[in-house]
Parts: C-alpha cells; structure tokens; sequence
C-alpha cells in the first residue's frame, strides 16, 4: 500500500486537528506527518499571524485575550474549506468558543499529551514568543503549566485520540494516520 492510500475517510475530507499544551510538539509532529502522508499543513497561529501581520505576542499584548480567541475562532472555522490537512491548533484553541466540539465534529482531534516537567523543558528557551508565559522566572513556569494543564485537560480529554509525546518515535506512524475508518 503506498502512502497516497493512507489518507483518512472519516467523512470529512481528512481534517486532523493538534490540540495540546504549548511546547507538546503539536506544530512538529504535524509538519512530519503532513510531509509523510501528503497532506496539506497548517499552524493556526501563524496563519493568525499572517492574517493580522502581527506576532502573536503583538497581538496578545495590543488587543488582548479576550480578541485573540475570538479572532482565533474564526480562523480556525475557515478550515472547513480544506480537505487533506492537518492543523497545529494553539494550546489554547480547544478550551475556548466550544472549538473542541466544532474539531470533532469536522475531522478528527488528536491531543499530544505531555507532562509539565517535558513542556517546561521545551518552553524554557522560547518564553519571549509565549505571551502567557514571557515574564514567569522558571518556578513560576513550571507551576503555571501545571496549573493551566489542569484547567484544559478536560478539553483536550475529548479528542478523539490521546497520544502520549514521550512515547512518540520518529518512525512509528500513529494509527489515527493508518486507519482509515
């Protein structure tokens, strides 16, 4: 079988959506598996940014939360055009405008699990392009993302597959990506 067969018939065009944490790797593992399995990839937030022509900090900062998920809703709604794609959503995305219910209903959601000690480790170095996180020393680091982390969790519980990141290799492919049913 090659790999053009291995797209996803889930009744909706083949739309994958990342939900997770920052610093789960969403953006990563949707660009490799895109690149894999011939699909179309998309990160909400630079698409938001490409619109607005603004960083996402930017816009954060000048507009505030309040805005940005509202802007952020709409963006993400526009990719029920596409057909074929996976989409990094923000690690806000799916907490916010029942976007984790829209998700389900128009492809599938795939949240990229990760404990905090592993998305402190990956956010660290990146704080200044994290408006949530930007002016946190590190013990208030780790204990906003534990404390965010179980906020969200049971919104990014409802996706309909969990994949632990720790355990994610770069040759194994996911079977949210093989099976097609």
């Amino acid at each position: 079988m090659n790999k053009m067969s291995n797209s996803i018939s889930n009744g909706h065009g083949g739309r994958i959506f990342l939900i997770g944490f920052m610093g789960s790797g969403k953006s990563y593992w949707g660009r490799k598996w895109a690149a894999e399995y011939y699909y179309d990839f998309y990160d909400l937030d630079e698409v938001i940014e490409s619109e607005q022509q603004q960083t996402i900090a930017n816009l954060f900062e000048q507009k505030g939360e309040d805005w940005f998920r509202k802007t952020e809703s709409e963006a993400l709604r526009k990719f029920a055009e596409k057909d074929n794609c996976i989409i990094a959503c923000g690690g806000g995305t799916a907490c916010f405008n029942a976007n984790i219910d829209w998700m389900n209903a128009q492809g599938k959601t795939v949240y990229l699990m990760a404990d905090p000690q592993y998305i402190f480790d990956r956010v660290m170095d990146e704080q200044e392009k994290r408006p949530l996180i930007k002016n946190l020393n590190p013990a208030e680091l780790l204990f906003f993302i534990e404390q965010k982390l179980k906020e969200r969790e049971s919104f990014y519980k409802k996706a309909c597959v969990v994949l632990p990141v720790e355990e994610l290799s770069e040759s194994a492919t996911p079977d949210f990506i093989i099976n097609t049913e």
